[in-house]
């Protein structure tokens, strides 16, 4: 079976040394690529924290909109604390998902969560950073180990 699909989408990140810990976090859980829109962190593509050098195995690509590079059959989800979104600790990842995070100053935009299907939030008691979070979310994609009841993650060892 397939292994399902994820990828990420960044709105107007800030601060480099999160979108170089974001690619990181891509390469770690399997992510194929990492997308971004805004000018604010400059030119990225040498992270400190990207030791993993993920920014050379990951394409990172600079969009003026995240809604025209939905990837094939992938399900918007927006990862943002409002109203009538689903706790992550309930949530089941669909196989093939686009993962949108807000800037590090702010939120996903209502105009964004517009056309996501989905809207998934941390459960803390306090703010996460953006790589934070994406870390949080990607690693729960792949410990939960099946999407929609299909498995994805590592094959088991058991015989």
């Amino acid at each position: 079976m397939e292994k399902g699909y994820s990828c990420i989408g960044l709105v107007n990140p800030k601060n480099a040394d999160n979108v170089g810990s974001v690619l990181r976090a891509a390469g770690c859980y399997d992510s194929h690529v990492v997308f971004y829109t805004g000018q604010r962190y400059g030119y990225a593509r040498e992270f400190s924290t990207d030791t993993k050098s993920a920014a050379h195995a990951l394409p990172l690509i600079s969009v003026d909109d995240l809604k025209s590079v939905i990837p094939t059959d992938c399900t918007p989800v927006a990862i943002e604390l409002v109203e009538g979104a689903q706790p992550l600790t309930e949530y089941k990842h669909p196989e093939r998902a686009f993962y949108i995070f807000g800037p590090e100053d702010g939120s996903v935009p209502k105009s964004v969560m517009a056309w996501c299907q989905e809207v998934v939030y941390v459960p803390t008691k306090g703010c996460m950073n953006l790589a934070a979070t994406a870390n949080v979310v990607l690693y729960d994609r792949l410990q939960k180990g099946t999407v929609h009841g299909k498995p994805w993650g590592p094959k088991s060892t058991e015989s």
